[in-house]
């Protein structure tokens, strides 16, 4: 495995973005299992991305402007949704040890929701995976897909530990129903930032 491909994986993926601004929002307002689930479902959004790097399908996003056009208002709309319902959430907060299987695969879908819906996603991919390919490799896609791996591992394990750190942030201010507010607020102000920054994102 390359050193600086683990070195510029670690850099781009605690960087905080989308998902990590999901899972923190999920490990505030749920508690730890949540964080845990929405970093599943985060990672397993990657997939598609890599997929699509990995058959050259990304290739599509990046000359097609409406193919491009399309996912990034879709993200757009998703992302002032999550705004919308973050800002609506009220009530008192406890943690559910024993939640439904259904409500984590609802946290799950809206997680995968949240990657598959970023077009630079698969840009990223598609610009960054080829650059630690070695032209004489003779199983490229074999390569691709164990760095397509590792980077969803890395990505789990940063995003988890960003969850779990959230969740024992969140017992501290349970009793503080003020600055949840605040906090369901500061939420739901970065997403629409989010989603102006994708709304003027180029190819």
């Amino acid at each position: 495995m390359r050193v600086d491909f683990l070195i510029t994986s670690v850099i781009v993926v605690v960087t905080p973005g989308i998902g990590v601004l999901f899972t923190l929002s999920a490990a505030i307002t749920r508690g730890s299992r949540a964080a845990a689930v929405a970093a599943f479902g985060c990672t397993l959004g990657i997939i598609p991305h890599a997929v699509a790097a990995i058959v050259g399908l990304a290739a599509v996003l990046q000359a097609s402007a409406v193919a491009f056009h399309t996912l990034k208002y879709l993200g757009v709309a998703y992302l002032l949704y999550l705004a919308l319902v973050t800002i609506r959430e009220s009530g008192s907060l406890t943690v559910d040890q024993q939640a439904p299987a259904q409500r984590a695969w609802q946290v799950i879908r809206s997680a995968i929701l949240v990657n598959i819906l970023n077009p630079k996603l698969s840009l990223f991919f598609f610009a960054f995976l080829p650059q630690f390919i070695d032209a004489r490799d003779e199983h490229p896609i074999a390569t691709m897909t164990g760095l397509s791996t590792v980077f969803m591992l890395m990505t789990f394990a940063v995003f988890l530990a960003y969850g779990l750190l959230a969740a024992r942030a969140r017992d501290l201010i349970l009793s503080r129903p003020k600055v949840m507010a605040w906090i369901r607020r500061s939420f739901a102000v970065a997403f629409v930032g989010l989603a102006a920054k994708l709304a003027v994102a180029e190819r």
